[in-house]
């Protein structure tokens, strides 16, 4: 495979990566976020019901709209990495026809809840951030279950989202349009440990 065929950064190529996460058991989750392979940590029961809980604030408010749950996405510059959020909202339908690997196009939110293990500041809080941000998804929003905020990232240019504002658990929280939905943040303060 010659560099002019392969999209290659870090440690192995787009390619490359797919064909492992294609024969890998369904209990192991991996994505390729800033070129390099990562395994992605197997949520908790508080983890679950914290995307239960928007899924039904999304589909309340916004009946048009889909939060899919685990979809593969394209991220990056170039579309050079492969990332699962463990949220992804957008019109229902728009993933129709797609492969496991979705391209970031007409994603309106992605979402993150922190998990509790040593690599969740790097993945959640940067790699993952910046990967969506040069996608080009206008919000990104993160619940951080260690600070017990919800952290609203917003306005991506040049591989970086432009705001960022935090609100802590309890608060009422306004995604700003293309999403324009309000989140009621108490509920989340049944899962902070």
């Amino acid at each position: 495979m010659t560099p002019s065929s392969s999209a290659h950064i870090g440690q192995m190529s787009v390619e490359d990566f797919e064909a492992i996460a294609r024969h890998t058991p369904e209990t192991v989750t991996l994505e390729f976020i800033n070129g390099k392979l990562e395994v992605k940590p197997v949520p908790d029961g508080d983890h679950g019901e914290i995307i239960m809980w928007l899924l039904r604030q999304c589909l309340q408010q916004r009946p048009e709209l889909g939060l899919y749950p685990e979809q593969g996405l394209m991220v990056e510059t170039y579309r050079n990495g492969r990332a699962r959020p463990d949220g992804t909202l957008t019109q229902v339908g728009n993933f129709a026809g797609h492969s496991e690997w979705a391209p970031a196009d007409g994603v309106l939110m992605t979402v993150e809840v922190t998990s509790h293990d040593r690599d969740t500041d790097r993945h959640d809080r940067v790699e993952k951030r910046d990967g969506y941000a040069a996608a080009g998804i206008p919000v990104y929003l993160l619940i951080d279950r260690d600070a017990e905020q919800v952290v609203v990232y917003t306005d991506p240019e040049k591989g970086r989202y432009r705001n960022r504002v935090s609100h802590a658990y309890g608060a009422t929280v306004k995604l700003p349009s293309p999403v324009a939905i309000t989140l009621d943040t108490e509920k989340l303060q049944d899962y902070a440990r």
